[in-house]
């Protein structure tokens, strides 16, 4: 790319502005239109994660999480790759529902037996950084761009297929992020979670693609400390309400998944409970998030590049 990127243009001696995207009230767009007269798009948001052992993360138990290494926090999220995933491949595959994967790059590198029942289902692949202990924060353009061109390039690698979208760990992004990302051919992000439709983002060729940090197992069971039969009521009440927004254009659910969290045991059959409802509830597109950005930069007003 030739024009500037966001991040290096002059800043004035006051606030900086969001110009990644403009401001868009969701009752004034163009209808969209889904496949089939779907009225939402569902897909599953699969976190396929690696967390390094010498940094503290995502934790259950906080009197430890400093601690390096911690057995008791690191070995609840390693509990995802080794039992947790293949347990949720079940109930994915109960239903014909096939994942749009967030795959760390060292994840791709380390867990090759998810990587190869991914390939056999046809999942998504999105770039989701190295690992779930690296963010691009700090980074200098230059750092940013290589370690961007190494996590793309190692999950083609893995996968046999280049990914098309990015969710940042812990949903992390610079204000270069979307420009290098474009750079290097990818079309979507899912790092902005605030809205129920895609929209175009202010850079060429990319766009934003719905994603929930409120229906998040993570979000509903770890912080707060909800149970199954809440999750399968919640689950039901966004699908519902959404299917109730989209009588005049389509709407995007998300359901964002850790198999560390809802892959326990005890969690297992009330993911099953919600898949049901989703999966025969009347009106849902079953989908990937590549499918959705796909459809809506070729159908959508406006969505085209410029």
């Amino acid at each position: 790319m030739n024009h500037r990127l966001l991040a290096d243009r002059p800043v004035a001696d006051q606030p900086r502005e969001n110009d990644l995207y403009d401001y868009s009230p969701i009752v004034d767009r163009a209808p969209i239109r889904w496949p089939g007269g779907a009225r939402v798009a569902f897909y599953v948001g699969l976190n396929i994660e690696h967390y390094r052992i010498d940094r503290p993360s995502t934790s259950t138990f906080p009197g430890t999480a400093e601690l390096t290494p911690d057995p008791l926090n690191y070995g609840w999220r390693d509990y995802g790759p080794r039992v947790g995933v293949w347990r949720l491949i079940e109930s994915l595959d109960r239903h014909r529902i096939r994942a749009s994967v967030l795959l760390n790059s060292d994840a791709g590198e380390r867990y090759p037996q998810i990587v190869e029942a991914g390939r056999a289902r046809d999942w998504a692949w999105l770039a989701h950084g190295k690992n779930n202990s690296t963010f691009q924060a700090d980074m200098t353009p230059d750092e940013e761009r290589a370690y961007l061109t190494e996590v793309v390039t190692s999950i083609e690698r893995t996968t046999g297929r280049r990914p098309r979208g990015w969710m940042g760990p812990a949903l992390t992004e610079t204000f270069r992020t979307p420009e290098l990302l474009a750079e290097l051919g990818l079309s979507y992000v899912l790092d902005w979670t605030n809205d129920d439709q895609p929209y175009r983002l202010n850079v060429p060729g990319m766009l934003s693609v719905p994603y929930s940090v409120e229906l998040n197992d993570i979000g509903l069971f770890v912080s707060k400390g909800l149970t199954g039969p809440d999750f399968v009521q919640i689950v039901k009440d966004q699908l519902d309400q959404l299917h109730e927004d989209a009588a005049d254009s389509g709407r995007v659910m998300s359901l964002a998944l850790h198999p560390f969290v809802i892959g326990q045991p005890f969690r297992h059959k009330y993911l099953d409970q919600a898949l049901t409802h989703i999966a025969h509830h009347p009106g849902v597109w079953l989908t990937t998030s590549d499918e959705i950005a796909a459809h809506y930069a070729r159908t959508a007003t406006g969505a085209a590049a410029s």
